[in-house]
């Protein structure tokens, strides 16, 4: 289980790589230009806001999960907990998803 915990704390900082540097160009973008706001109000620009702040949780949990197992004894209901923290991390992806 841990090694899908592990590919997913990867793939998470490779999408965070690639999607920040144009998050943070389009908020720029939005400062300029009107009508590049209310392009933001598409729903799949809502969704991408959405999947960003998913893989930012996914992103803290497995780096608080490298620090847990390099830092602490890792025991057995630690895997529990680990199960917990995913379910966190799509609770608050939900609830950002929900405010939108």
């Amino acid at each position: 289980m841990s090694k899908y915990f592990a590919l997913v704390h990867r793939l998470s900082g490779i999408a965070l790589a690639l999607f920040l540097p144009v998050h943070f160009w389009a908020l720029g973008k939005g400062l300029e230009m009107d009508a590049f706001l209310a392009w933001t109000e598409q729903p799949l620009v809502k969704f991408a806001e959405w999947g960003l702040v998913v893989l930012l949780a996914a992103h803290f949990g497995g780096g608080l999960r490298v620090l847990a197992i390099e830092l602490l004894d890792w025991h057995e209901w630690q895997k529990s907990l680990a199960a917990v923290a995913a379910a966190l991390v799509l609770a608050a992806g939900l609830a950002f998803a929900m405010a939108l």
